[in-house]
């Protein structure tokens, strides 16, 4: 029998229900009418029930789904998706002057950390926040390039094998065999058998993402959207609209690797939809993850200019997202984009980011709790708790929220360095290959050159990346950033 995940309406309708809770809409009386009629919950961590439902059922839920669509929500106004309505609340949207961006940011509250200028010096404003000139490059340095781009491969691979895992059989996987706290890859050598039984590899990557089975970077959709968005930028150029993403996609992406929001936004392009309703048409994944790994690209070919890398990531994201899944898109698209400047440290980028995401949010308050979290705590498993506490009993694992944050803690928390970060990234559990991806693109970056990565961490990679995508299958990772460089030179 064959189920075909993230699309079918019984599955949908439970995901829809806990959106709408999320999101400021009422969805009581509509879930009482599917559970009345038996429907079931959404799935817990697959993308589909074992059993299709009946035709009943899937008609019900049809139009359950149509019906939660209609009913307003009390967070539209502070979390909107209008690329106007999220910079009319961002009062410190980065402007632009001559060759440099000013950025307006308060320090994090209790993070005893500051926000350099380009010269190193903070300047206080009067409401106590600090400005900082970030150069505007041409373009960024080829090897920093490359760096990002083999940190994303990276945390990707390092995050594979337990994807899907609970937070507690990471810890338990990884503690059987030494490697806790995580300072290098899974391996399933040594973990006992009950052990092995009780949590599973995730059965896609095992095979290709243990340390003994690591022979290049296997094919992941983390890697395959940057993939993507270089050849949207070849084609299209930074100019390119959100119709451009989807005739791209229609072309390039098969659908069998698209997953999520973006699974549904595609079939919602096959149904005749356009966007922007291609991301609120019975989508209720519009919120999640896929469109913050899809942002490394604008953040890279932007050094310097986080306003224009978040303004790229908003019209990529809003084929498949709205409001807070904008939002982490444009969050990570404006860290990338200042920390592939190479002008200021991990806290600073953090900062920057926070700029362009309206601080009412959900996500904002999320991201700032969490720098919060890691600044004060020495040991990362009580920040891991504490956000795990605070989102895992009201988010999905693929949620924009919760992962953006962890993301931005164990970026705080590593101060940058690169298998600090990673690894923290992945031992918070949630969707730990694309979190160990993000951190790693940014920690990556600021590292600044290939050879500054540990090679234990990037030997394995072999300069080899399988893809799907374009004629890209067998990159090398060096070739890759030439090609960004390209993109990133051209205006």
């Amino acid at each position: 029998m064959l189920r075909l995940t993230w699309v079918q309406p019984e599955d949908l309708l439970g995901h829809e229900l806990r959106q709408a809770a999320q999101d400021g809409r009422e969805p009581k009386a509509v879930a009482a009418r599917w559970r009345a009629a038996g429907g079931p919950e959404a799935p817990a961590r697959a993308g589909a029930s074992p059993e299709p439902a009946s035709r009943y059922l899937r008609l019900l839920a049809e139009d359950l789904l149509a019906e939660l669509a209609e009913l307003p929500s009390s967070l539209a106004d502070a979390e909107p998706t209008d690329l106007a309505a999220i910079k009319a609340l961002c009062p410190n949207w980065p402007t632009v002057s001559g060759t440099s961006v000013t950025v307006v940011h308060a320090t994090p509250a209790g993070s005893g950390t500051t926000t350099p200028t380009a010269s190193g010096a903070t300047a206080p404003t009067e409401s106590g926040a600090t400005t900082s000139a970030v150069p505007r490059l041409p373009a960024p340095d080829p090897d920093r390039l490359e760096a990002a781009w083999l940190g994303r491969a990276v945390g990707c691979l390092l995050g594979k094998p337990v994807e899907k895992l609970p937070l507690d059989g990471i810890r338990r996987l990884a503690r059987a065999t030494g490697n806790w706290p995580l300072t290098t890859w899974f391996t399933a050598r040594g973990v006992p058998d009950d052990l092995a039984a009780r949590y599973p590899w995730n059965r896609r990557s095992a095979a290709t993402s243990l340390a003994e089975n690591i022979d290049g970077m296997p094919e992941d959709d983390d890697l395959d959207y940057p993939l993507l968005n270089l050849l949207l930028l070849q084609r299209h150029g930074k100019g390119f609209t959100t119709a451009d993403v989807a005739r791209l996609w229609l072309d390039e992406l098969p659908a069998g690797r698209a997953f999520t929001a973006e699974r549904v936004a595609y079939r919602n392009l096959l149904l005749g939809i356009e966007p922007p309703r291609t991301a609120r048409h019975r989508n209720p994944f519009r919120e999640w993850i896929g469109a913050l790994i899809r942002a490394d690209v604008h953040g890279w070919t932007n050094p310097g200019d986080p306003a224009a890398a978040a303004e790229q990531a908003h019209r990529d994201a809003t084929l498949t997202h709205t409001a807070n899944g904008v939002h982490a898109a444009m969050f990570a698209a404006a860290v990338i984009a200042a920390a592939t400047s190479g002008a200021h440290d991990v806290h600073a980028c953090l900062a920057t980011g926070l700029t362009v995401v309206p601080p009412g949010s959900r996500l904002a308050r999320a991201v700032r709790h969490a720098i919060e979290l890691a600044a004060v705590h020495e040991d990362f498993d009580t920040v891991v708790d504490e956000l795990h506490a605070a989102h895992s009993a009201t988010y999905h694992w693929v949620h924009a929220v919760p992962n953006t944050a962890l993301i931005a803690a164990a970026l705080t928390h590593a101060n940058g360095d690169f298998t600090g970060s990673v690894c923290r990234a992945v031992s918070g559990g949630w969707d730990t290959d694309s979190n160990g991806a993000t951190a790693g693109s940014v920690a990556g970056a600021l590292a600044g050159s290939p050879a500054a990565l540990p090679e234990r961490w990037t030997a394995p990679l072999k300069n080899r990346l399988a893809t799907s995508i374009g004629d890209f299958d067998g990159s090398g990772f060096d070739a890759l950033a030439r090609l960004t460089h390209r993109e990133a030179s051209r205006r």
